[in-house]
């Protein structure tokens, strides 16, 4: 995820493939991932967001905010931690074509 962080520093679009189930019912599994620039000023409560908690880089959602810091968490409400390293937003999903 390294070279998408540096890509949405850059200010460029960038479109992923996610794996894993923690964002299940929000983000599936495979699904393709179409994430903006943005920093934490910009992003509101429910959006989901590329984003660095305690050194580790997730695409999970936005709980809180509170002045310059949002509380980050899966759609299982795991909550990851607050951060104020947000590096984009999830502007689409989209399922895989088979």
């Amino acid at each position: 995820m390294k070279h998408l962080v540096e890509k949405l520093q850059a200010g460029e679009e960038v479109t992923t493939k996610l794996h894993g189930s923690s964002m299940k019912g929000f983000i599936e599994n495979g699904d393709i991932v179409t994430i903006i620039p943005a920093d934490v000023s910009q992003v509101l409560i429910g959006q989901a967001v590329l984003c660095k908690v305690k050194g580790r880089i997730y695409c999970h959602k936005v709980l809180k905010r509170e002045k310059d810091q949002v509380l980050i968490a899966n759609n299982r409400n795991h909550v990851n931690g607050w951060t104020s390293q947000v590096y984009g937003v999830v502007s689409k999903i989209e399922k895989p074509k088979n």
